[in-house]
């Protein structure tokens, strides 16, 4: 391609360091829908004529074609996914082909097309993150009034519904779409026109191939145009939270499933067994959603090192963009839908939950709380009376609720039997009414928000 320039080839070094068809030919989608774009915009403004746009587009089409029935055949001689379809549609249509690139660079081209898969990517995780919030708007909806811990440290804390603890990661997922629609948002300006660096000088109209493309508008400096990678480090970022978000849950699901903790279980659509202990269930599907942030945080750390200090405009460097950002975003959609389908898939002990949420004294927050509405007493105060209500049953091996009211008399006179009523994990959960509470009937009235929410995104 830049022969008149070299005498001779490249070194087998140089050749093989430089070939990245292996990894971008995966965006042959975007390569083509862009040129398509380019060829018919240089035709309209009068730069190429529209016999020649029309073969490329014919060429184009076909050369697709054969990709998507893997009739291609790819070169690494010809290093990038560009320069392969390039030189296939010279090859099918002749001297036409060769004016396709009129008014572009590789290096605006291959930033067109970059944003154009992200773009994608990032719209698939969030229609994933989307279905699985629906299984767990299900699941919740489900057991919104069963009880079981709530931890702190995991440490048995306060006791909660169910369905409260699962509408937690509906919030979260809500998060990380928002994050994924902004960097979504941010990265949707067309590089295309913008040339090498520095613009052309053709008559070309960058508005009408910004539009063609689904972008908001062209970006308005060529040389941010071509050199600036943000827009992916800003999904790998929202990606990296993403996971991390989705890990936290599928190292619950590694614990609930635990004989130790015996909250939960999982078929065996995703389960699996050990090589040598026949009696195992081994929850891998999430334990290998729990590893994802790994990669996906790599990949992120991968990009900020090979974006840092470059200077403007286009840096081979740049070519080292893509293979963790695909990586990374195969990963993120593996674990969502992994994610999804065990959201869906989980079935949970009900006794087990709540035999567990009455233990550790979870309920002596209720006792300091009623010390200040019914005696009058600063919680602070309150505080330390159920303090030494715990410690006083605990001598006795005893949970709060089966403590003689003598006991709790020889700490504070005032305590009546009335307080019996707060003390059991469920009167505990039933009783946060607060707003964003655990309350089943505030869980209810938050997963009747969540519905009206699908409803009106699938309207």
């Amino acid at each position: 391609m830049w022969g008149g320039r070299f005498e001779t080839g490249p070194s087998a070094a140089l050749e093989a360091i430089n070939a990245s068809v292996d990894v971008d030919k995966r965006l042959y989608e975007q390569d083509i829908a862009g040129s398509l774009a380019h060829a018919e915009m240089l035709a309209a403004c009068g730069i190429i004529s529209s016999d020649d746009a029309s073969r490329i587009r014919e060429g184009l089409e076909a050369i697709r074609a054969d990709i998507r029935a893997g009739r291609f055949e790819w070169s690494t001689a010809l290093e990038d996914v560009h320069m392969n379809i390039e030189a296939a549609l010279k090859e099918r249509i002749g001297e036409a082909g060769g004016r396709l690139h009129t008014a572009r660079s590789r290096n605006d081209q291959v930033a067109t097309d970059f944003r154009l898969w992200l773009r994608e990517a990032c719209a698939r995780a969030e229609d994933g993150l989307r279905r699985y919030q629906v299984a767990l708007v299900d699941q919740a909806e489900a057991h919104a009034d069963w009880v079981m811990p709530g931890f702190t440290h995991l440490q048995t804390a306060q006791p909660v519904s169910l369905g409260h603890h699962l509408m937690c990661w509906v919030e979260a997922a809500e998060r990380d779409r928002g994050r994924l629609a902004d960097a979504r948002r941010r990265m949707n300006e067309s590089p295309l026109g913008a040339a090498a660096l520095a613009g052309t000088a053709f008559p070309i109209d960058r508005e009408m191939t910004a539009k063609a493309l689904g972008f908001d508008r062209p970006m308005a400096n060529s040389l941010d145009a071509v050199a600036s990678r943000d827009f992916a480090l800003e999904a790998l970022s929202a990606a990296t939270i993403a996971a991390v978000n989705l890990s936290r849950f599928a190292d619950e699901i590694v614990l609930w499933c635990s004989r130790r903790f015996g909250f939960a279980t999982l078929t065996d659509a995703f389960s699996t067994g050990s090589s040598i202990m026949p009696q195992k269930r081994n929850p891998d599907a999430a334990e290998l959603v729990r590893a994802k942030p790994g990669s996906i945080a790599g990949a992120l750390q991968g990009l900020v090192i090979v974006c840092k200090g470059l200077p403007l405009a286009y840096s081979k460097d740049l070519q080292e963009d893509k293979a963790g950002v695909f990586a990374a975003f195969d990963d993120l959609m593996l674990a969502i839908e992994a994610m999804a389908g065990m959201a869906a898939d989980l079935s949970f002990d009900r006794d087990a939950l709540e035999i567990a949420a009455g233990e550790a004294y979870s309920d002596a927050t209720d006792l300091a709380d009623w010390l200040v509405r019914e005696l009058g007493l600063p919680f602070r105060d309150a505080h330390h009376v159920a303090g030494a209500a715990v410690k006083a049953a605990e001598r006795r091996s005893l949970p709060l609720a089966e403590t003689p009211l003598a006991v709790f008399q020889e700490i504070e006179p005032r305590i009546h039997d009335g307080v019996f009523a707060v003390l059991s994990a469920r009167a505990s959960m039933e009783s946060r009414t607060s707003y964003g509470g655990t309350a089943p009937d505030r869980v209810r009235e938050q997963i009747a928000a969540w519905r009206r929410r699908f409803e009106e995104d699938a309207s």
